[in-house]
């Protein structure tokens, strides 16, 4: 089992905890490799998301705790970067600039009117009852029509480029399960992720099996009914945690571990002296 990390989140977003506590964690637990993720600058302010302003403090920050921590662990910078639309998103200069070791692609808002701004978005995370009022709102009460904005959107991320690694790839399911009408089993839905999964493997993108919700939820993302057509695509994975506690780092790892040999995977894709190499599921 790779005791590796690339998807966490600090105070530097909506993470409760400074960085280097995130470090102290993984190293007394004897990671190889860690790795932050917070949550993008976006064209308006949230709770979630960092500010621009505070970007050159956060790539310093890693930096000097790498340097710090060098010989006890890796430690790497990367962003989770929404995709709004072709305007903002991962692949444009803001973005491609930025010394970054790797670049997370993750869809949270869907914009529903113009400009982009909070006002204007579907967020797809976040409390069930705000999920089921947007639909109610901005798609007609009808699940489907969600549904399909959201890969839609999600496949305009992956033509666009900029990232290495697609984020919770169907987290749609998380609220989307609870709304009525939706069905994981269904032709429409079915469709739609087998056909985002065909272009996450023709443009060699890696997915994460991402463990934030599997002990508490019993949920991961992607769900495990697909996790056997992510391997007959040949698209290479890792096991993230998505972390916002530096005590959860580590939560459902294991599990997750488990999960990808049952399911006929042997490797996991790992950063190793700042290049990306397949190792071995032990």
């Amino acid at each position: 089992m790779q005791l590796s990390n690339y998807h966490s989140h600090c105070n530097f977003c909506d993470g409760r905890s400074f960085p280097e506590d995130f470090v102290k964690f993984a190293i007394q637990h004897q990671f190889r490799a860690y790795g932050f993720s917070s949550h993008s600058p976006l064209p308006f302010e949230t709770f979630w998301n960092m500010s621009k302003e505070d970007m050159n403090e956060y790539l310093e920050e890693i930096d000097r705790l790498r340097k710090k921590y060098a010989g006890q662990l890796e430690i790497y910078t990367g962003l989770e970067i929404d995709y709004l639309d072709k305007t903002y998103n991962a692949s444009i200069d803001y973005f491609t600039s930025l010394p970054l070791d790797y670049r997370i692609g993750s869809i949270h808002f869907l914009p529903i009117a113009y400009p982009l701004a909070e006002e204007n978005m579907m967020c797809i995370d976040g409390a069930f009852s705000d999920f089921a009022r947007g639909v109610d709102q901005y798609y007609e009460g009808d699940i489907r029509k969600l549904v399909k904005h959201y890969y839609d959107s999600s496949c305009a991320m992956v033509e666009a480029g900029g990232i290495d690694i697609v984020g919770h790839l169907d987290k749609i399911y998380m609220n989307g399960q609870r709304y009525t009408g939706f069905s994981l089993d269904a032709d429409w839905y079915t469709k739609e992720l087998f056909a985002y999964l065909d272009l996450i493997a023709e443009k060699g993108l890696m997915a994460e099996i991402n463990t934030k919700n599997l002990k508490k939820k019993g949920e991961i993302y992607p769900h495990e009914k697909f996790l056997e057509a992510i391997r007959e695509r040949h698209i290479p994975i890792m096991v993230n945690s998505d972390s916002h506690y530096p005590d959860l780092v580590n939560d459902g790892r294991e599990e997750a571990f488990e999960l990808l040999k049952a399911k006929g995977f042997r490797a996991t894709c790992e950063l190793v002296n700042g290049k990306w190499e397949e190792m071995a599921i032990e």
